[in-house]
């Protein structure tokens, strides 16, 4: 067993604690801590099982699942907080994860990529990685294009009824998954050639899954399907602990759902990227810092806006503009990193503290306005 196998079983110790001093009725701000510390490893295995599952059933199949269930930690708290109404919180940390992921991930990956060759800059591109750049940075900027869309018809109209801005937020999400099944289309079948990447041939993760050891798939399909259910009731007691804990820490809703709740749903990433960076694998982690943003907007997002729909609790593309604002910071200063034909420690470092400005611009902003 690996060390990240034998830290992530040990943090496994937060799920019971966090079950039992929510069932205590302990402080909620003790709860919500143990809750995303709980989410953590849970998150981890469940991206392992997944991978491992997708490794059995062929290269087709396994692609299909990895990029649908890639974020399965995000869009199940998010349905949970959805269901319970916080769906200014659910918005907050859709876009929240999503910077995080840009912004932390990436940065991080630059940052330990450069310090550990400092003679000479870390490579990140050429033909294939030039194209595939270009239609990451094209997916990153129709994301924005969605989002400001609907802050733009809010601006511009004297008076808009909220039922037109949600049947608006319907034909978009159908728009986004349908850009998202066209962007699977040319990674995993038109193009594929361009994501063979030699230094992706071995996959950064948390298990054994990852390093090509087959398991059976029945029993991985249950642990997956068992991780599943545990996350779910751990979601619950962090949603439920959510508002006393907002309450009682005199922090915002906004602060918290774009800082707070996206460190403990996007760890997995982040800490991944940081791996690769460590490995001098950037590439890879500029694979997983971006396409799990792209999944988030493109395929949770969307998701979410119909499961609101089905649930009862209408949930539109409306976000709070100084998120989209905060959005679109992230995007611009990735796209800046992301063209260069080496990437070194400086840009690293300029996407951490783009992140550190946005999280004290977050933090001292007041809470979202509905």
């Amino acid at each position: 067993m690996s060390r990240k196998d034998a830290f992530l079983l040990r943090m496994l110790v937060f799920v019971p604690i966090c079950l039992i001093l929510h069932h205590l009725n302990v402080s909620p701000k003790i709860v919500f801590l143990t809750a995303g510390l709980a989410i953590i490893p849970l998150a981890a295995w469940t991206a392992n099982f997944t991978e491992a599952i997708a490794s059995q059933i062929g290269p087709a199949l396994g692609g299909l699942l990895n990029a649908t269930f890639g974020n399965a930690t995000e869009m199940i708290v998010s349905v949970v907080a959805l269901n319970a109404g916080l769906i200014d919180v659910v918005k907050a940390s859709l876009m929240g994860s999503m910077i995080a992921n840009l912004l932390l991930g990436l940065g991080f990956a630059l940052f330990l990529g450069g310090t550990r060759n400092r003679s000479s800059c870390t490579r990140v591109n050429h033909e294939h990685l030039s194209t595939v750049a270009r239609v990451n940075a094209s997916l990153l900027n129709l994301v924005v294009v969605f989002l400001l869309a609907p802050t733009a018809i809010e601006v511009t109209s004297m008076a808009l009824h909220i039922k037109t801005t949600n049947e608006f937020s319907y034909i978009a999400s159908g728009l986004l998954l349908a850009s998202y099944l066209l962007m699977l289309l040319f990674s995993m079948k038109t193009h594929s050639h361009l994501y063979g990447l030699d230094e992706d041939a071995e996959p950064e993760s948390y298990g054994s899954e990852a390093r090509g050891e087959k398991y059976n798939l029945k029993l991985h399909i249950g642990l997956l399907l068992a991780t599943t259910v545990v996350l779910v009731f751990v979601s619950e007691v962090l949603v439920d602990s959510l508002g006393e804990a907002i309450a009682t820490t005199g922090m915002t809703s906004l602060f918290t759902g774009v800082i707070l709740l996206p460190i403990f749903g996007a760890a997995v990433e982040i800490i991944t990227c940081g791996i690769c960076g460590v490995k001098n694998k950037v590439n890879l982690a500029s694979s997983v810092a971006i396409g799990s943003s792209l999944q988030i907007a493109m395929f949770v997002t969307p998701i979410l806006v119909f499961a609101g729909l089905a649930l009862g609790k209408p949930m539109n593309l409306d976000f709070d503009n100084f998120t989209v604002l905060g959005m679109g910071i992230a995007v611009l200063m990735t796209n800046s990193v992301r063209p260069n034909s080496r990437s070194n420690w400086l840009e690293g470092i300029l996407l951490l503290m783009t992140y550190s400005m946005l999280a004290t611009a977050f933090f001292l902003h007041p809470d979202m306005a509905g």
